[in-house]
């Protein structure tokens, strides 16, 4: 009778090397490649309006404006929830250590964004100050720049490290521009886009191409 509970020399020679080598296998990175395109795209656009709205070529009431940022929220869960059910409709695994370590290192960075959201948020509404509140993107930028740091220490892709260099710059930046709305709206515009959509349009090519030729 075979034992299963045993692995082979194969299986261990494989998982080493998805370990040293960080290869991304691409399954259950839809989900988080969704999520971050997504939210670089709706958000980026977001700080668009925003910039329409302080050059006035968009000129809105409040409960409009309140409205439409709602419906960019909105959307960016629509977009979540559809990538989730296809993660549980494909049942994909987690992959390799590498990347089951990846995913557990952006997890904590989502509940430190969490808790920064409450104590910036609180912190602004306290003291009647919204330039406290703009320091939680900055904080945000940071959270993401160690989680990819970290991927970039497993995964070994320049990408990866770009990215985290980006978000350390960027956090730095909107840290330093949190009086200067105009500026501090375009830094935060680019980052969106290219530290944001960008690295996850890059994570959802790689996980349809696998499943694909699955």
């Amino acid at each position: 009778m075979t034992d299963h509970s045993r692995s082979t020399p194969e299986a261990d020679l494989a998982f080493l090397r998805s370990v040293i080598e960080g290869g991304m296998s691409g399954r259950g990175m839809l989900t988080m490649g969704v999520a971050y395109m997504a939210g670089g795209i709706l958000y980026g656009l977001q700080c668009l309006f925003h910039i329409a709205q302080m050059k006035g070529w968009v000129v809105l009431a409040p409960l409009p404006t309140l409205l439409v940022l709602i419906g960019f929220t909105a959307a960016f869960c629509l977009v979540l929830g559809w990538a989730v059910r296809e993660d549980r409709k494909l049942k994909v695994s987690q992959g390799p250590l590498a990347t089951r370590t990846m995913n557990a290192a952006f997890s904590a960075t989502g509940m430190v964004n969490l808790a920064v959201i409450l104590i910036f948020g609180v912190g602004s509404a306290r003291d009647h100050d919204f330039a406290t509140w703009l320091y939680y993107p900055a904080i945000v930028f940071a959270a993401q720049a160690a989680a990819w740091y970290v991927a970039w220490s497993l995964k070994r892709r320049a990408w990866m490290l770009a990215t985290a260099a980006g978000g350390w710059v960027t956090a730095v930046g909107l840290g330093l521009l949190v009086r200067h709305g105009d500026i501090y709206l375009y830094v935060c515009t680019a980052a969106l886009f290219l530290l944001f959509a960008l690295p996850g349009w890059i994570m959802v090519r790689g996980a349809m191409q696998v499943r694909t030729a699955t």
